[in-house]
């Protein structure tokens, strides 16, 4: 496993190598329950609160790239199953994920709630804009910019939400192979990448006997 030192003043910062996602900053990483805030906050207009908690529930649920959410359409919902499919690209294999519980209701509530009042074309794409169009990815990263003020000296954006998940997974003690297919991996390398056996503890190391921690 590829394991790069960043030594500054400022802060000791551990990186794990992955090629694919961009270095993995295990100071920027975070907990299940760092995450769950984000499906706390209410929004002024009800319907935003239905849609940005759709969004970060497959996010911080699923680890979904911006564009696998893009591409979810109506079809891949399959509530009575509890489970979406979530379709093959370049850099990711096809996969069919089980949903919370709690996402079954709030899916359900959107899409026969919510989204038809907001659509204003002709899409069977999942996730709209507040403007009732086909979301492209824009919105994605700007939704989750507006919690960065809950978390201000972390680097929080989808990539790193994702690598959270993922990272997570692996130090409950989750088979690498199963990760790998939740995370749509082509190859299991790119899952490895993301094990931190005794890098927390390495980490804790330099930053208390390092003479710039």
């Amino acid at each position: 496993m590829g394991l790069g030192v960043a030594l500054t003043q400022a802060q000791v910062g551990l990186k794990l190598k992955d090629a694919r996602a961009g270095d993995i900053q295990l100071q920027d990483l975070f907990s299940s329950i760092e995450m769950e805030k984000l499906m706390q906050r209410k929004e002024r207009y009800e319907m935003a609160t239905q849609r940005n908690r759709v969004v970060i529930s497959l996010l911080i649920y699923q680890g979904l790239r911006q564009t696998e959410i893009t591409r979810i359409r109506l079809q891949d919902i399959d509530l009575e199953k509890g489970t979406i499919y979530i379709r093959a690209m370049i850099r990711a294999v096809a996969r069919t994920l089980t949903l919370k519980p709690n996402q079954v209701m709030l899916l359900y509530e959107y899409i026969h709630k919510v989204r038809p009042v907001l659509l204003k074309s002709d899409t069977d794409r999942l996730v709209l804009t507040l403007r009732g169009t086909p979301e492209s990815g824009e919105g994605i990263n700007y939704l989750v910019e507006t919690f960065k003020p809950m978390f201000p000296d972390r680097n929080l954006n989808p990539r790193t939400i994702r690598q959270s998940v993922i990272t997570n997974l692996l130090k409950e003690g989750k088979d690498l192979r199963v990760v790998q297919v939740f995370a749509g991996h082509k190859k299991i390398s790119t899952t490895e990448k993301y094990r931190q056996s005794g890098l927390e503890e390495l980490q804790a190391a330099i930053e208390k006997h390092h003479p710039l921690g």
